[in-house]
């Protein structure tokens, strides 16, 4: 989503879905009420995103920040989920949603839960968080609150730094109603005609590039901060000389930025893509956000001008689009926030000296390598992985697949210098991620110009995989260096996205790689994979076997066990394989982060199956799945989450972890997070997640994230006495 966000709505880091979650023929062992609702369930999500922003024993300026991630993350909601059912209604492809309701039942629930979270938002700024920040000397104040010296700096500031850039536009017979962008902040204005003593309507845009919080003026003990639009709004005089201001409200309004790309093989997909992007300023309005004060006159001409129906409509009492708050979270107060953690280098690719650079390549050649971010440090093992790679004369090639990478990518720079070295360099951007296009659409050129070959993957098909494959000329032979991750190639959202990585130079995964890349850029049709589960067209059906391979086992009485970690649960297929799996008798653990569609409350069916939830500082995102084989655990980690995107419409790769110290790593921190004594949300009866954050004695459960530094830090402590 964004860089400062360490908890998204799993719509733009899973991107999209074209909305063909048609329940398929029931199971005929199964109930057909097997499945929760994905909206309800994501909505439920967001709420735990919240829960910990009004949470005191979360640091202050945390929770705001979790006050920000809600906004934004519900605010993408409504631009993809809502909008995609709306336009479901609107085209009468009235496809029922994975439980079997209509679109338009579906958005009546959704409305209801909605406006139920946003003043319950609201609330928790207004009430618990806004008072205690002031508590703290960090304070956002009105107009009222400022003595005469503080007015008249604010003024001086409006007029020397807000009023030349404001628009006001009327509405009139010659004036038509302007155009509301998506996600602006809006003043209504009604204001009286000196002149002809007629009522008239203005609309003024809040500038978007100014902060929203504009710093009061002081003596440094308290940091203060005033509200954009209402420094503009004590001030409407001055943009309407000889006009009676009668009234003025905020508004927000969110517009329907989800696009569709239609492929063929002879469209140039980047030019179709420009196109669609300018289209999406302009998609249909799907939510008004107004101030609990809007009166009767101005929401009517809202409502009629936007074309929009009164169940859109979500009055919030206090600041709307509390997205801004990231920007008070951002101040300099480490004691108002978590304690810092700086990442280690993975214990494989520390150096042998402080004098010394650490060769990658070697530490690989000794043993495959994993490491888990952000706890051990990105910089020091994928970028440098790439970076050793495009300085290395013996290096012959490079190829890699690019999702999202951050804007000033030492990813990007390294294959650049690769390929201007001479290399052969692949690089396949995926230029359709969601929210990312006009970016990769920058870098997808910018890779062009310095010679990499660059291609956009297979028609009708997302990119999704992380893998890089490097080809190393060692003793006249060819070597590979592979790796295979849960997250994306970006050395921002590293610092904040929990992932995985797995390096190896086993040369059956070089080879699987190989194919899998000779499939992506040109013409070939891979059957089978030997290290790899590849989707679209190997990954469904080789979980389903894993999963029902477990299930015989339990039924053989030997035990059967299946984890998996996710960060959306939903697919049906592989749900009723979990259900059947419970019902044989094994043990079925989910540990989701967003959205989960499967229950745990189904007499005779789900008595196996436990899913837990954990948010917290970071971004739970790498994906696991583990079986417990009888005895012999098979664990693969991937990019690969349980929708049907992913399975169906995505290029995906989970790769084999067969080093015995990782397979019993990866199961530790599964155990972990299923352990009673850690806080998590556990999902119960009629699909409710409650949180379980202290015992029965009120003392704090185990923090998993903060297990999981201090065991690195004890590793690296280890290390440095030896």
């Amino acid at each position: 989503m964004i860089d400062s966000a360490i908890v998204d709505s799993g719509i733009s880091d899973a991107e999209d879905d074209d909305f063909d979650d048609a329940v398929e023929a029931p199971d005929a062992q199964l109930p057909e009420n097997r499945y929760l609702d994905r909206e309800l369930s994501w909505l439920a999500f967001n709420q735990r995103v919240l829960e910990l922003a009004e949470d005191p024993k979360t640091p202050l300026l945390e929770r705001a920040n979790f006050l920000a991630i809600f906004a934004s993350n519900l605010d993408e909601f409504f631009m993809v989920r809502v909008a995609g059912l709306k336009r479901r209604i609107v085209t009468g492809l009235a496809v029922p949603t994975n439980v079997g309701t209509s679109p338009s039942e579906a958005l009546a629930a959704i409305s209801a839960a909605a406006h139920a979270l946003q003043v319950r938002h609201a609330t928790a700024w207004s009430e618990s968080v806004r008072p205690a920040l002031s508590e703290a000397g960090i304070e956002v104040v009105g107009w009222d609150d400022l003595d005469d010296t503080e007015r008249s700096g604010m003024y001086d500031y409006f007029q020397a730094k807000v009023f030349p850039i404001l628009m006001p536009l009327a509405v009139d017979p010659a004036h038509p109603f302007p155009y509301i962008s998506g996600l602006s902040l809006n003043l209504a204005i009604r204001i009286r005609n000196a002149r002809t003593g007629r009522q008239e309507f203005a609309r003024l845009k809040v500038p978007q590039m100014m902060p929203r919080f504009v710093a009061v003026p002081g003596d440094g003990t308290r940091t203060r901060f005033l509200p954009l639009e209402e420094l503009i709004a004590q001030h409407l005089d001055d943009l309407f000389p000889g006009m009676q201001i009668l009234d003025h409200h905020t508004f927000r309004l969110t517009r329907n930025e989800d696009m569709v790309i239609e492929e063929d093989e002879t469209e140039n997909l980047i030019q179709a893509l420009e196109a669609e992007l300018l289209r999406r300023r302009f998609g249909p309005p799907i939510r008004l956000e107004i101030g609990e004060d809007m009166d009767a006159v101005t929401l009517d001409l809202l409502i009629k001008e936007l074309d929009i129906t009164e169940q859109e409509v979500y009055r919030v009492p206090g600041l709307l689009d509390l997205r801004a708050l990231f920007e008070v979270a951002g101040i300099r107060r480490p004691e108002l926030r978590y304690a810092p953690h700086v990442p280690t280098t993975a214990l494989a690719f520390q150096p042998v000296d402080q004098e010394s650079r650490a060769d990658i390549f070697a530490a690989i050649r000794k043993s495959d390598v994993l490491v888990h971010h952000p706890y051990e440090s990105f910089a020091t093992s994928v970028q440098a992985f790439l970076e050793q790679a495009a300085r290395d004369p013996h290096v012959l090639a490079i190829k890699q697949t690019l999702y999202r990478t951050s804007g000033d990518s030492p990813i990007v720079e390294a294959l650049i210098d690769a390929a201007e070295s001479g290399k052969q360099v692949l690089a396949l951007v995926e230029i359709k991620a969601r929210f990312d296009e006009a970016n990769n659409i920058v870098w997808a050129r910018k890779l062009e110009k310095a010679g990499v070959h660059v291609v956009y993957g297979l028609v009708g098909l997302k990119t999704h995989s992380k893998l890089t494959l490097v080809i190393r000329e060692e003793k006249d032979e060819l070597r590979t260096y592979s790796h295979v991750g849960t997250g994306n190639y970006n050395p921002k959202t590293s610092r904040l996205y929990e992932d995985l990585s797995l390096f190896t130079a086993d040369a059956q995964v070089g080879r699987d790689l190989t194919r899998l890349f000779n499939e992506l850029s040109g013409y070939a049709i891979e059957k089978k994979f030997k290290r790899l589960l590849v989707a679209p067209l190997h990954l469904r059906k080789g979980l389903l076997r894993l999963i029902d391979r477990e299930a015989q086992n339990a039924l053989d009485g030997k035990g059967g066990h299946v984890r998996i970690k996710v960060n959306s649960m939903v697919d049906e297929q592989i749900i009723d394989a979990l259900y059947r799996a419970s019902a044989a008798g094994a043990k079925v653990d989910v540990w989701v982060r967003g959205i989960c569609s499967l229950r745990t409350d189904l007499p005779g069916v789900s008595d196996n199956i436990t899913v837990r939830s954990i948010l917290g500082r970071y971004l739970e995102h790498s994906r696991i799945f583990a079986f417990g084989n009888g005895g012999e655990p098979e664990v693969y980690i991937g990019s690969a989450d349980m929708m049907h995107r992913n399975l169906d419409r995505r290029v995906e790769a989970l790769v084999r972890v067969t080093s015995a110290k990782h397979v019993s790593e990866l199961l530790a921190l599964f155990d972990l997070a299923m352990d009673e004594r850690v806080a998590s949300w556990h999902l119960g009866e009629g699909g409710v997640w409650t949180r379980h954050s202290v015992d029965e004695h009120g003392k704090p459960l185990i923090d998993l994230q903060d297990r999981r530094m201090s065991s690195v830090k004890r590793r690296r402590q280890a290390r440095a006495i030896r």
